[in-house]
């Protein structure tokens, strides 16, 4: 790699790093859309570079989070085991689709995300209260394991608002459980992509250097944000990546 493309993958993985800690999501929802438009990667390559990214955001936004809002480490451990398992069966079948098979997944799932999202946001919001549906927690892991294996991305969209509206828990808490389904998840996936030779290291590792430069001042911002503002920050962001998917 160039020094001119250092110049501008550092940067570009501190912004996406920033982005990562506001939101929980370890910033692949804009980075694998990104990679294929500016780099040209295909689906499988995009998705695995952007995981060498997303992990170690991922490990620093969810200590960042448990420090915050502390979950029960037998709960964080079953959700993990869970989304992990998951994610393994379905990251070694997604790294041998078809590149064109997997782009068109990808932007139905951002687009039918998008849209979901801006309903419940438009919806009148409930009090979060955790009730006795805690328990069945760790079964959220089975859905976001399976897209963190098919697409790279989306477990931690995926069940965040599960948290929320299933369990009644507010939206930062709901952020820190997400976090601990998708760092193992995310492992897990790039491991296997690496394993097809579907990552770019030379792309991947600078964006994810300048990634950890900003990601716990992405999570400080995000306990600063009124809870209103968080969710409507959110919605924006996914509904912004699936009209990018859906125009390209």
């Amino acid at each position: 790699m160039s020094a001119s493309d250092l110049l501008f993958t550092l940067p570009l993985g501190a912004a996406l790093g920033f982005f990562g800690g506001l939101f929980g999501i370890g910033g692949g929802v804009i980075a694998i859309p990104l990679l294929g438009l500016a780099f040209g990667m295909d689906q499988a390559l995009a998705q695995g570079t952007a995981l060498v990214m997303m992990v170690p955001n991922l490990v620093i936004g969810w200590w960042r989070y448990q420090q915050r809002h502390p979950v029960p480490w037998r709960r964080v451990a079953a959700l993990a085991a869970v989304a992990t398992a998951t994610t393994a069966l379905t990251a070694h079948f997604a790294a041998r689709l078809d590149p064109a098979v997997l782009r068109v997944l990808f932007g139905v799932f951002m687009s039918a995300l998008a849209l979901s999202l801006m309903w419940r946001t438009g919806a009148a919001a409930d009090t979060p209260r955790p009730g006795r549906r805690e328990r069945l927690i760790p079964l959220v892991g089975l859905i976001g394991g399976s897209s963190m294996g098919l697409l790279g991305v989306g477990g931690g969209l995926l069940a965040a608002p599960l948290f929320v509206r299933l369990f009644r828990q507010r939206q930062t808490v709901a952020q820190s459980l997400a976090l601990a389904l998708v760092t193992p998840s995310a492992a897990v996936a790039l491991a296997t992509y690496a394993q097809a030779q579907r990552v770019d290291w030379a792309m991947g590792l600078p964006m994810a250097i300048g990634g950890l430069l900003t990601v716990s001042a992405g999570v400080a911002l995000a306990h600063r944000l009124p809870e209103a503002r968080m969710r409507t920050l959110f919605a924006f962001l996914l509904l912004a990546t699936g009209l990018w998917m859906l125009l390209r």
